[in-house]
């Protein structure tokens, strides 16, 4: 039984996040688990640079977060609105592990599938 995790080497990885990495490659052989991991820690956002995103909303340059997880729109009317009046941006700012998740869910579905399709 291989006992390495090349998983805990992420950054900021939390045990919800590794638990669903480990259920979306349990049907992958261990070549296809190699190309899903690499593809994926090329695309995953780290809560980090999430909450370090956020903060720059209080200086000026809100809704960079929402740009970096893919929901454009939203950023740029968090820019236009200074973070709806910084509500918005506060609330990213507590929630912000949550937005990491679902944008790294994302893009292990896509890993997977790329994975999946490249071996």
């Amino acid at each position: 039984m291989n006992t390495y995790n090349p998983y805990m080497s992420l950054p900021g990885i939390t045990t919800e996040e590794m638990t669903f990495l480990h259920q979306a490659t349990a049907e992958l052989t261990d070549t296809q688990k190699q190309s899903f991991y690499m593809v994926y820690s090329g695309k995953r956002k780290s809560p980090q640079d999430i909450l370090i995103f956020t903060l720059l909303g209080f200086i000026g340059i809100a809704g960079v977060q929402r740009i970096l997880v893919g929901q454009i729109v939203m950023g740029i009317l968090y820019f236009f609105t200074a973070g709806f009046c910084f509500i918005g941006t506060i609330v990213d700012l507590i929630n912000h592990q949550s937005l990491a998740n679902e944008y790294n869910q994302k893009m292990a579905f896509e890993s997977f599938h790329i994975a999946k399709m490249g071996v």
